[in-house]
């Protein structure tokens, strides 16, 4: 099959597509034909190792498992004798990061507790655009924010694969919505549902004197104490991803600085069935929408990751088989 793989942490260019053995399924896994897959900012720090801390997990000189494609969708092959909750030819979607990635390729196995069901009126590839960014923004707001509804909510970096879904998820659960991108990409935070828009480059929010209960940073850039000013005195920032200075100060000083009421913290998301489901469910209800940029084959993996790690995307990038 084909597959793409990289040998050393760099740029794009280190991306190479080969012929390698198809998997074969175990007792607990199943084999998924990968459809389409998408590219989430985790891939591309994976790729070229630019947060330090992904060489102790994924290896200190080379990747140990350098295969990029956190999030798939396509239909299943086979499946071990253990398997309760699937059959060949159903239709599934889902993160695959914690069994090790790989979604560029034709074929994958997975364990079935990482994917649900793809519903018949959604695309292969709005399918693969949910997974990571869809839970990133669901367990943010609602687990690491505990969103409650009449809230005043920032969304800082609206326009990407989280920060689009975060925007609609974040008007599901009753918020008033402002939303922060380039002007480019302020009509179309507003499409998604955002009741104001920033455009980031001509207002600095955290120094307009508003105030937010909850602000879910998707690409965070300020200091703590910029966060800390432009929070109500019992609010929240939630940092979900954005330059490395800001992931480490809200790692390293975010509890510290969640005094008088207001609490500041890093967050990552974590693998959930159940909540693909319910995203699967607000989609299917049309609550939610997939926000696609662009789509390219799996022989331009490369490029596609290029456009990703130039940080300009509107929505998800996607690989297709």
């Amino acid at each position: 099959m084909q597959a793409i793989v990289y040998e050393k942490y760099g740029q794009p260019d280190v991306l190479e597509l080969r012929e390698i053995e198809k998997p074969t399924p175990n007792d607990d896994e199943v084999l998924v034909k990968i459809r389409a897959a998408s590219l989430n900012q985790y891939d591309w720090h994976l790729l070229t190792a630019d947060i330090f801390l992904v060489r102790l997990n994924s290896g200190l000189l080379k990747p140990k498992r350098g295969r990029p494609g956190a999030d798939i969708a396509g239909v299943i092959q086979a499946v071990g004798k253990n398997i309760t909750q699937f059959q060949v030819g159903d239709a599934v979607f889902g993160d695959i990061a914690s069994a090790g990635g790989g979604g560029c390729a034709e074929y994958i196995c997975v364990p079935e507790k990482l994917l649900a069901h793809k519903s018949a009126n959604l695309s292969f590839e709005q399918a693969a655009a949910v997974p990571m960014a869809g839970v990133t923004a669901l367990q943010g707001l609602r687990d690491a924010g505990k969103i409650q509804a009449g809230q005043k909510v920032l969304i800082q970096g609206a326009a990407g694969g989280v920060g689009t879904f975060a925007v609609q998820i974040a008007k599901l659960f009753g918020a008033h919505v402002t939303a922060v991108c380039s002007a480019r990409n302020l009509e179309q935070a507003r499409a998604l549902g955002a009741d104001e828009t920033i455009d980031y480059a001509k207002q600095d929010f955290t120094r307009s004197g508003k105030h937010y209960d909850l602000i879910f940073a998707v690409n965070g850039y300020h200091s703590l104490a910029d966060y800390k000013r432009a929070l109500t005195p019992h609010g929240s920032y939630i940092m979900a991803g954005g330059a490395t200075r800001q992931i480490f100060d809200g790692m390293l000083w975010g509890k510290w600085n969640s005094k008088g009421g207001q609490t500041m913290a890093s967050f990552l998301a974590h693998s959930s069935q159940s909540d693909l489901i319910f995203l699967r469910e607000q989609i299917e209800a049309r609550k939610i929408i997939p926000v696609i940029d662009r789509c390219f084959p799996l022989r331009e993996t490369a490029e596609a990751m290029r456009y990703l790690g130039a940080g300009h995307a509107r929505g998800k990038v996607i690989v297709t088989m």
